[in-house]
């Protein structure tokens, strides 16, 4: 039964960094209010018995028994296992904590603990940006249709996550689509995070508008100098979100080459897409030298924004026309516009998260 119209409860968990956001879902919406605790981060036995007390809380509210518990917890972790590894943001995590089996145990219910990246991935390809996409080429008229979705989320950190014809591509150690650890083409010393993250965006406003780290105003901020909606160094401004999308869009042509699909972003920063994503597309669709100085296509695919109305047109259209089958005087349908679209989250990311929280649940469920 397709999430969507699946009647069983999952209980599910926003994790941050100073609080954690409980509730339960069915059919890819919420039915109960959300419960919201701190983390306790520093203190292991607090922070244990809040997730317990918040998971006991939504348990009650529930209106009939949940079959399961899924969330994104952060990593390093060994998440089929569910045992979480040591966490920056989390310090009481040290040594491996086996939060899976201990929730597991506590509350007599299946738990499934996953990356947000992974999550936010599965979530958009399973009810926002893939599936958007592909009725939109078939309202067009299109034989086309895509199976394969790369999802980033651009905030504190960089995060990412791969689906693969329905499938969440985990990696044998937990660690498929860890996008972050790309090299910095910016910065090759640096990892491609430092130049993909709200921490980027500030250090290259107040570097070029000649400002302290710490003065630096938050990447809406930035946004709106850069939109000339509030005073501020524009030309700083500008530059910080077109670095940003290089940077981004250097990443995604090494992980795109690899993957092949459609790639969709979300996380903080996602709303500035019209500030990086023409830096972002304009790396999916450079070129490399070869030694004896020709240009070679990048990605051998054709690159499209699929936010931007006419690029969307042309990605919809693409270049079907019938050729004949030889000896046979017989046409069939070919398309050779070898061809990728990126784009903004359809869901938003907390949604895209438990959206994908959810549906693995009920996937996983199936097959045990």
């Amino acid at each position: 039964m397709p999430p969507s119209s699946d009647p069983r409860l999952v209980m599910t968990l926003d994790a941050g960094g100073t609080s954690f956001r409980f509730s339960a879902r069915r059919e890819r919406a919420r039915v109960t209010e959300i419960v919201t605790l701190p983390t306790q981060g520093d203190d292991l036995a607090l922070c244990l018995a809040a997730l317990v007390e918040g998971f006991a809380r939504v348990r009650a509210a529930c209106p009939e028994p949940p079959v399961a518990i899924s969330f994104a917890f952060p990593g390093p972790a060994d998440y089929p296992a569910g045992i979480i590894g040591d966490l920056t943001n989390l310090p009481a995590f040290r040594g491996g904590i086996a939060l899976g089996p201990m929730l597991a145990a506590k509350f007599g219910l299946p738990v499934f603990i996953n990356n947000d990246g992974d999550l936010f991935a599965y979530g958009e390809a399973i009810a926002g940006f893939l599936p958007q996409v592909n009725e939109l080429l078939a309202q067009a008229g299109s034989p086309r249709r895509f199976t394969n979705l790369l999802g980033v989320t651009l905030g504190t950190g960089f995060g990412g996550g791969f689906v693969r014809r329905g499938e969440l591509f985990r990696g044998d150690n937990s660690m498929a689509a860890e996008i972050c650890m790309l090299r910095n083409k910016l910065a090759p010393t640096w990892n491609v995070e430092e130049g993909a993250s709200i921490r980027a965006v500030r250090r290259t406003y107040a570097e070029l508008a000649a400002l302290p780290f710490a003065d630096s105003p938050d990447p809406r901020e930035i946004e709106e100098i850069a939109l000339g909606k509030r005073p501020g160094h524009q030309a700083a401004a500008t530059e910080a979100y077109r670095r940003l999308g290089e940077v981004v869009g250097d990443a995604l042509a090494q992980a795109l080459t690899l993957v092949d699909g459609l790639a969709v972003i979300g996380g903080g920063l996602s709303a500035a897409g019209p500030l990086y994503l023409p830096a972002l597309l304009a790396e999916l669709n450079g070129s490399y030298t070869t030694p004896d100085g020709r240009l070679r296509r990048r990605l051998v695919q054709q690159a499209f924004n699929l936010e931007d109305a006419e690029q969307r047109t042309a990605f919809l259209r693409g270049a079907t026309h019938e050729i004949v089958v030889p000896g046979t005087g017989q046409t069939v349908a070919y398309d050779p516009l070898a061809r990728i679209g990126v784009g903004l989250s359809r869901l938003g990311t907390s949604e895209a998260i438990a959206i994908g929280a959810y549906a693995f649940a009920l996937q996983q469920l199936d097959r045990s």
